[in-house]
């Protein structure tokens, strides 16, 4: 197994798309029909150690970081993460560290899952929408019971625990209108980490039109304003904003570390339960099945022809629109999954959340261009 320098993050999902909430909105519940009907998905331990193996032998950076994702990964059961963190430390490589991470929507959470969690230091994304209506709106078990109370008890947990806790907070039709409080609630909270992800749901019988619940496109760029002007005026240096830090990156040289804003993409794919690998984690069809782990490696399915035309396809057909516009390096056509509206001139392809992305941008650019002369001062 031949391993050069790379980046990469694999989804893993140990359950797949197995969740105990029913969520409105979540895009894994189409990919119900890679489980087994009367059988709960897990991976087995044959898969799991071939995961960690390879994925220690193909990472090249002095930190190795897993991803543990679902549906809901802790499902899997705190015995599944006690046998990865086994693996783990059976393969340690001399000198290198291992962070896991796994994304969650808190309601498992309990004081055992919070003393392993602590005791392997994991890092733990959290998703909460909002305040409790706005949580709520979407985010329910499949019966109907609310979930955010359990959510936000999962999550204060956590902190006691002196668990790293991010929040994953999803923006879509009705949060999109109050952006201050959606933020000053998850300040309040103690968020030391939040990532804004827009809601764009296409709908079923159309090419280019979207859900009534998606977030409308102009109407997010504003929302990421008013977060973002408070967040200047108030929260530099104390909460770290996803979004925001990457509009900074392009004015320092620096590439983008989130996959959407990349030029290329491709270094997210996804292994699910049974150890199939496909190219990203919004492509898990058979269109975009790489291979399966018990039968080749995750050096190759990452180098492979079929991935690497994957993740070139996102520069590749990004219209000349794009292409012209003064903030491409910010944004770089965003997500090829979004891309599915024309441009004025009439071309294919252009992002559903252009306009929204374009705003926000814009409107960020002074503040960017004045951290840039900043630093570029303190070097002279």
């Amino acid at each position: 197994m031949s391993v050069g320098l790379r980046e990469f993050q694999i989804f893993a999902k140990p359950v797949g798309a197995l969740c105990n909430l029913n969520c409105r909105y979540c895009y894994y519940l189409k990919n119900n029909n890679l489980l087994t009907p009367g059988k709960k998905p897990l991976m087995d331990d044959r898969i799991l150690e071939k995961y960690v193996v390879q994925h220690i032998q193909t990472s090249s950076g002095e930190v190795i970081m897993f991803s543990w994702h679902g549906g809901e990964p802790l499902m899997a059961g705190i015995e599944f993460f006690r046998r990865v963190t086994a693996l783990q430390r059976k393969h340690w490589p001399d000198g290198r560290r291992i962070v896991n991470g796994i994304q969650t929507n808190g309601t498992l959470i309990d004081e055992k899952w919070c003393r392993f969690l602590a005791d392997e230091k994991f890092v733990v994304g959290i998703s909460i929408d909002g305040p409790g209506n706005l949580h709520d709106m979407f985010r329910l078990h499949a019966d109907g019971r609310p979930s955010f109370s359990k959510a936000l008890k999962g999550y204060r947990m956590l902190l006691r625990h002196g668990i790293v806790a991010e929040i994953l907070c999803v923006v879509n039709a009705f949060n999109v209108r109050e952006p201050l409080r959606v933020y000053r609630f998850l300040k309040d909270l103690g968020a030391g980490y939040i990532t804004f992800l827009p809601l764009v749901e296409r709908c079923h019988d159309s090419e280019t039109e979207v859900s009534e619940i998606s977030v409308p496109a102009r109407e997010f760029g504003e929302f990421l304003i008013t977060v973002f002007d408070e967040w200047v005026e108030k929260d530099i240096g104390k909460i770290k904003v996803q979004i925001f830090e990457e509009a900074i990156r392009p004015a320092f040289g620096q590439e983008h570390t989130l996959c959407i804003f990349k030029e290329t993409c491709g270094g997210v794919p996804v292994m699910e339960y049974n150890g199939n690998f496909y190219s990203c984690d919004h492509y898990v069809d058979s269109e975009h099945f790489i291979g399966n782990i018990l039968s080749g490696s995750l050096s190759d399915f990452l180098d492979s022809p079929q991935q690497v035309a994957f993740g070139e396809r996102k520069k590749l057909l990004l219209p000349d629109y794009c292409v012209e516009c003064e903030v491409r390096a910010m944004c770089n056509g965003e997500c090829p999954k979004n891309r599915f509206i024309k441009t004025p001139d009439g071309d294919e392809g252009l992002n559903y959340l252009c306009e929204g992305y374009k705003v926000f941008f814009r409107h960020s650019l002074p503040f960017v261009k004045a951290v840039r002369e900043t630093w570029k001062n303190k070097c002279t």
